[in-house]
């Protein structure tokens, strides 16, 4: 995978062991605490992609919290629409993007992580549990051909506690036409999505 990419990114993925990511992107886990405490959140099987294991010990616990590398290229430039119930603090290393964030209430918020705080980019920020996020690559930004962040979940992210957000109906429900008219390239079954821009 990393052949296909440009040079600079090819040297990220293989110097820090990434691997593609079914969110987009490419990742690696490069810290778990091994202490594990109980698990904060109910199990709700419609409410993740797994399947129930409601009746496994090992459900009702999470390590206390997990840590990744993320990485966005101009070969994969967005991660889709997704939420996990834990929170997800987000440091930026090198590169630029844009994220969306769409809140339970249904509002919104888009901002630019980069380099330039004194125009508004963000270095850190931090996404709560139940909001869904998704980030891409600026299209007309040909100064930046990545963005490599680290992402802290606490507690420890586990696929239970995830989902995407698939449906253009459950877009609209969420956040209104007009969002789902401009963000539905960002679902995650892209075949009934528009074309992106990237």
């Amino acid at each position: 995978m990393a052949a296909e990419e440009p040079a600079a990114a090819a040297a990220l993925i293989s110097a820090l062991n990434l691997l593609p990511h079914i969110e987009g992107g490419y990742f690696v886990e490069t810290d778990r605490d091994p202490i594990s405490l109980p698990s904060p959140f109910e199990p709700d099987s419609a409410d993740n992609n797994s399947k129930d294991d409601s009746k496994d010990d090992s459900n009702n616990t999470r390590n206390r919290s997990t840590l990744i590398y993320y990485l966005l290229t101009r070969r994969s430039p967005l991660g889709r629409f997704h939420r996990n119930k834990g929170r997800t603090i987000h440091l930026l290393h090198s590169g630029r993007a844009r994220y969306v964030l769409v809140h339970p209430d249904g509002s919104v918020e888009t901002f630019v992580v980069g380099h330039d705080v004194a125009n508004g980019e963000r270095l850190q920020w931090i996404v709560e549990g139940g909001d869904y996020k998704a980030s891409f690559l600026l299209p007309d930004d040909d100064t930046h051909d990545h963005c490599l962040i680290s992402e802290v979940v606490i507690p420890g992210f586990d696929y239970r506690d995830h989902n995407f957000l698939s449906s253009r109906q459950e877009l609209v429900d969420l956040a209104g036409e007009q969002f789902a008219k401009d963000y539905a390239w960002l679902l995650t079954k892209p075949a009934t999505a528009p074309d992106h821009p990237l």
